[in-house]
């Protein structure tokens, strides 16, 4: 298999994960406003509301408006989230919980890194390899990075809610390759999603790489 110019990376599921699982985290905050929902309830409520929402890009936002629109994004999801697991009623302060959660996963604490990324970081690097990170998070990623120490290995960082597309979209693969002025052929793209990641990639021109994390996490 030919070295490639650029790997480009998915983010969440890919490189880190969420220690646990979401709704032991949403679980866990939600009792400090002594809000008490089983983490499995909050499991299925939250893929559910994830799944049904509409993908996270703001094609006409300015720049400066866009921490507010992934704000709203997320504190959608979330409260369909606690709706569905008939818990919303519970809250007192349901914004103050928001706020809170939300802040909460824009730092290191809710994440780990995959035992595997850092020896293949290093390699790729070691080889000359460009990397970048090719996501549908929002722009908490560059705290999510810093904090977890892996901003210094990404040349890139290439987000839906800033791109005004989201994978599977060609337009985002384009996006992140320009920056490293690779044409599509010289990239691989290795993500956790078969549609977004492997097939989004396909079809964008790149090498698309699953990486099933579910057997390894």
């Amino acid at each position: 298999m030919e070295r490639p110019k650029v790997i480009l990376l998915d983010a969440v599921g890919t490189l880190f994960g969420v220690k646990g699982s979401v709704g032991e985290v949403y679980s866990q905050i939600a009792k400090e406003f002594e809000v008490e929902v089983e983490a499995e309830i909050l499991n299925t409520t939250f893929l559910q509301s994830f799944k049904a929402s509409a993908p996270p890009i703001f094609p006409n936002a300015e720049l400066h408006d866009l921490p507010q629109r992934e704000f709203e994004w997320w504190r959608k999801i979330t409260l369909n989230t606690f709706e569905s697991a008939g818990a919303l009623a519970q809250f007192s302060d349901f914004s103050g919980f928001f706020s809170e959660l939300y802040i909460h996963f824009g730092t290191a604490e809710p994440w780990f890194i995959y035992p595997d990324v850092l020896s293949s970081l290093k390699d790729w690097r070691k080889q000359g390899i460009e990397l970048g990170i090719l996501s549908n998070f929002d722009s908490r990623i560059f705290s999510v990075l810093q904090g977890l120490g892996l901003n210094s290995y990404f040349s890139s960082v290439t987000i839906s809610t800033q791109a005004g597309a989201a994978k599977p979209d060609p337009q985002i693969f384009a996006i992140a390759l320009a920056k490293h002025k690779c044409p599509p052929s010289a990239a691989w793209h290795i993500g956790d999603s078969i549609v977004e990641d492997y097939q989004g990639a396909k079809a964008a021109g790149l090498r698309g790489i699953w990486i099933n994390r579910e057997k390894n996490s």
